[in-house]
């Protein structure tokens, strides 16, 4: 990885999956229209990576705006366990930061693995964005 292009990795060991994930039945159905909003609505950062993750191997099989637990993820591969998060500007405030930590933390106990990419770096730098994809789906 390149030591000026900072991509957050969270949860890289291995752990077992928990059985079939949803959220609670009250939110389920709340969440699920957000989902589907937000396919509606995506960011042009969001429509830059999923047109290359589109672009994998079948092996590799992205699902967008996907609900696990009581959380939307942007990203999913479910077969390698990985979760990949497009952070836009409010990100970096700081009870955001809180709870994007917070939520990182229970993907993790769910076993899976986030990445965590800001807009800028997939709309200056998509081929770095998915070379770094590649290298944890590949195991490089």
């Amino acid at each position: 990885m390149r030591p000026d292009f900072d991509c957050i990795i969270y949860g890289m060991e291995k752990k077992e999956r928990l059985g079939f994930m949803m959220a609670a039945p009250d939110r389920y159905a709340i969440l699920k229209e957000f989902a589907r909003e937000n396919r509606k609505n995506m960011t042009l950062s969001e429509t830059l990576l999923w047109e290359q993750l589109r672009r994998l191997p079948s092996t590799f099989h992205f699902r967008r705006q996907h609900i696990i637990g009581d959380y939307i993820v942007d990203f999913v591969c479910l077969e390698q366990s990985l979760v990949i998060e497009v952070d836009g500007g409010y990100h970096s405030e700081p009870r955001q930061i809180e709870d994007d930590i917070f939520r990182t933390e229970k993907l993790n106990k769910y076993g899976f693995t986030v990445l965590r990419f800001k807009n800028e770096q997939i709309t200056d730098n998509i081929n770095e964005v998915m070379r770094i994809i590649k290298e944890i789906l590949y195991n490089e």
